[in-house]
């Protein structure tokens, strides 16, 4: 008696598309009205392997019945094989033979099911239900292993590989349809980071110890091409349900990532390490500057009479034809290995005299000479001295200097030192294709390139001084916090060098204290990108 499927039922059935593959047409139309009548949906009947291909590919059914005898140089059997292995779509076998030979070689194919003929409708029902259910199962545990993020091994108790997720195929150099069925040992293999020497292998390992066993920190994977890489992984026996061994699953990753991580890290540990220990030499700054000031001579003289020494080496080789200097690269090494001792040591006496006159203003022993300057001809002077470097450097370096500005008495030698240390900078911190603006004025203009933030920075307790000098430049990133410190000795903000060119670090720190001997106040503001210094200088040095 027929009864009457649900009609929620009958729909999820009509969505099941399924292809038959029969040779003998009687048997074949009686099979479509049988699953009809279950409500499946035919998509197509065919007669030949190749054909059972072609529609597999063109229609991508549910399901295939495919008979095993079939007309043509391929039989159901080669023809399931193929359409598992390029389209994933289960089959079930279909024939009236059940010898042992035929169901063994239909076996190796891992069908998902075996109906002898005459089909009845009910076992037709049962085993496509079934075969369904199965393939839904390992299709979501496929999706689950392709989709993780580590490799994954699956192997027989062989150690013959039956499985490998596409992020094993790309760190092993191996897909799946060349490593199947093939010994795990040889396909992957690992070696010792330090000694270069194979380690056992995970896999045999988990077997023969019938635990999961973990690699240590130090092995490195040997991919098909012979690269290797470090890997962290686990593998672990698989066993049946009495308990028995049936192979062994390994999972692994490429552990390059997780190092780059600690290596980061401890990186920055010792960057923090280090800035605690900078806060501290601060802290001593007072009795440097103590000892500096006793022992200017121990400190200068020596490191001139090793410039001098250096001068005369490079003129007594010269004069012997020791030395080709025209390309730095070309040189022979005494020529770069003299070069290397006449910049350090020309660094180490910057810094010496730095040092030193910091301490000199310090203790007001610093005199000023002043001079009358007339800022529109003397900073286009100052300025066209960095043109080359900035042409260099592909940095446009602009001049703009009001012609009714009256002339400044000051300091010369000062005032040079302070506008050649702010463009120096300018020209060390600023990117390709970005600007340096160099700005002179009366106080009152307020030229509309000037930064408006400029006096929200200025010393609070600063009187308002007629002329105005500004170094800004454009390109740099400096946050607030770097920007409170910037004229702090041996203050440098990280990774902001893109020239490399270095310096003694107390170039700032020495602006500062020249600008204050000269009457005068420095600001620094950040504002959308550009960095501006802003000098306030009286007209007059007695003012």
């Amino acid at each position: 008696m027929m009864t009457t499927k649900p009609q929620a039922m009958v729909q999820e059935l009509q969505s099941v598309r399924i292809m038959i593959v029969e040779d003998e047409y009687i048997l074949a139309m009686n099979l479509r009205e049988s699953l009809e009548a279950l409500s499946y949906t035919v998509t197509e009947i065919v007669d030949t392997a190749e054909l059972a291909i072609e529609k597999a590919a063109e229609h991508r059914p549910n399901l295939i019945l495919m008979d095993i005898r079939l007309r043509g140089k391929m039989d159901g059997i080669q023809a399931a094989e193929q359409i598992w292995n390029q389209f994933e779509i289960p089959v079930i076998y279909l024939t009236g033979h059940s010898d042992r030979g035929t169901v063994e070689r239909a076996t190796l194919t891992s069908p998902f099911g075996y109906i002898l003929k005459p089909i009845r409708d009910n076992e037709l029902y049962v085993a496509i239900q079934t075969a369904l259910s199965r393939y839904e199962r390992e299709h979501f545990l496929s999706t689950i292993l392709q989709g993780m993020g580590d490799g994954v091994v699956v192997v027989d108790a062989q150690l013959q590989i039956k499985y490998l997720n596409p992020v094993a195929e790309t760190l092993t150099g191996w897909p799946l349809s060349e490593a199947r069925e093939q010994n795990s040992t040889e396909i992957i293999q690992f070696i010792d980071e330090s000694t270069q020497l194979p380690v056992e292998h995970p896999i045999l390992s988990a077997l023969q110890q019938n635990a999961t066993i973990y690699l240590n920190g130090q092995t490195l994977l040997v991919t098909r091409n012979g690269q290797t890489f470090p890997v962290a992984d686990s593998a672990t026996p698989l066993k049946d349900g009495q308990g028995a061994i049936t192979g062994a699953v390994m999972v692994f990753r490429d552990d390059t990532p997780r190092r780059v991580i600690e290596a980061h890290n401890q990186a920055l540990e010792r960057a923090q390490q280090m800035e605690v220990q900078l806060k501290k030499l601060q802290q001593l700054n007072d009795l440097k500057d103590d000892f500096l000031a006793t022992t200017s001579h121990e400190l200068r003289t020596p490191l001139s009479n090793i410039k001098l020494a250096i001068c005369m080496l490079e003129t007594v080789l010269n004069q012997q034809g020791i030395l080709r200097m025209e390309s730095f690269s070309d040189a022979p090494p005494v020529a770069r290995y003299l070069t290397i001792l006449r910049d350090e040591c020309d660094q180490e006496l910057n810094l010496v005299n730095d040092l030193l006159e910091m301490r000199s203003i310090e203790a007001g022993a610093y005199s000023l000479e002043p001079a009358a300057i007339q800022l529109q001809d003397w900073l286009p002077h100052i300025a066209e001295s960095f043109q080359d470097r900035a042409v260099s450097q592909q940095q446009t370096l602009q001049v703009t200097v009001s012609p009714e500005l009256p002339p400044l008495i000051s300091d010369t030698f000062g005032l040079t030192r302070i506008v050649s240390e702010l463009l120096n900078n300018a020209c060390k911190y600023t990117p390709a294709h970005e600007q340096i603006q160099l700005i002179a004025q009366l106080i009152e203009e307020q030229p509309m390139t000037a930064d408006p933030a400029s006096e929200n920075q200025a010393e609070p307790d600063a009187p308002r001084l007629p002329i105005q000098i500004i170094v800004r430049n454009s390109g740099t990133q400096i946050s607030e916090e770097h920007l409170t410190h910037l004229f702090e000795p041996f203050y440098r903000i990280p990774s902001n060098d893109p020239w490399k060119h270095g310096g003694t670090g107390l170039g700032l720190a020495l602006v500062k204290k020249l600008i204050g001997h000269m009457h005068g106040t420095i600001a620094v503001t950040h504002h959308e990108g550009w960095t501006t210094f802003t000098l306030q200088l009286p007209l007059s040095l007695s003012d």
